[in-house]
């Protein structure tokens, strides 16, 4: 039976309100940003009381942006010790890549969304990264690499599989942060990029979605082994369910 008070009391809320993040969306917004650029590290630990008087927000509103954060898995809770920044481990690394294996390279060969219009964006993308490598700017060729790899998926015109990209984004932001130097982990990459975008020029969609799960496995397993190489893996290992105490009160 519908609810008429409910429903008559809703009718006079106006339609942009469920637009307006609510606060505990800005916090997240502001914490996730901090991340992602990696001002705010894995083990870095999030207190209510720093964040609420640097933010100006309460300790409730705190909490459900903690919530948020932790749902898309940049945050873990720690029972008895508070919570930290995500440290990633070598198997969400691998699920993080699974998770891409099955978005990207479909978003290549069967997106709707492929036009002269959209292969003149991905150009763009493609040429900006390798000129940011000409002048060695390894953040734009990070920027640049990542951009591109959203734009492959945007093409599938399905604000879900968006949201789910932007998740994904996010935590390789946080697992490259793990590397004490990710700066030319990038740069072979953009010709490959390349590669992708001339068979898509051509039509050959199914020639640039193979091109790029090869590209996608090349990826996780450099990665990988870039990360254990450098000790990262074993102290990823190491801190699993465990995060550790950087960052002030």
């Amino acid at each position: 039976m519908p609810n008429r008070v409910l429903s008559e009391a809703l009718r006079h809320i106006p339609a942009h309100v469920s637009a307006q993040p609510s606060a505990a969306e800005r916090v997240a917004d502001a914490l996730r940003e901090q991340i992602v650029n990696g001002a705010l590290r894995s083990g870095t630990r999030l207190t209510e009381e720093t964040i609420g008087a640097a933010l100006g927000f309460s300790r409730n509103t705190i909490r459900e942006a903690f919530a948020l954060l932790i749902a898309e898995r940049l945050a873990a809770r720690e029972p008895n010790r508070g919570v930290f920044v995500a440290t990633p481990t070598p198997n969400d690394i691998r699920d993080l890549y699974a998770t891409r294996q099955i978005i990207e390279p479909a978003a290549v060969e069967h997106a709707p969304g492929f036009s002269d219009e959209a292969l003149g964006r991905l150009r763009a993308i493609v040429d900006a990264a390798r000129a940011a490598r000409e002048c060695g700017d390894a953040a734009a060729v990070a920027q640049g690499n990542q951009e591109f790899h959203r734009s492959l998926v945007r093409l599938g015109g399905s604000r879900r599989i968006d949201h789910l990209m932007e998740g994904v984004l996010a935590e390789m932001r946080l697992v490259f942060h793990l590397m004490a130097d990710d700066s030319g982990f990038h740069e072979p990459y953009l010709d490959r990029n390349d590669a992708i975008l001339r068979d898509l020029e051509r039509g050959d969609r199914a020639g640039a979605a193979a091109a790029l799960r090869a590209y996608l496995s090349d990826a996780e397993e450099h990665l990988l082994s870039d990360l254990g190489a450098a000790g990262a893996v074993g102290a990823v290992a190491g801190r699993a369910g465990r995060p550790g105490r950087t960052g002030a009160r």
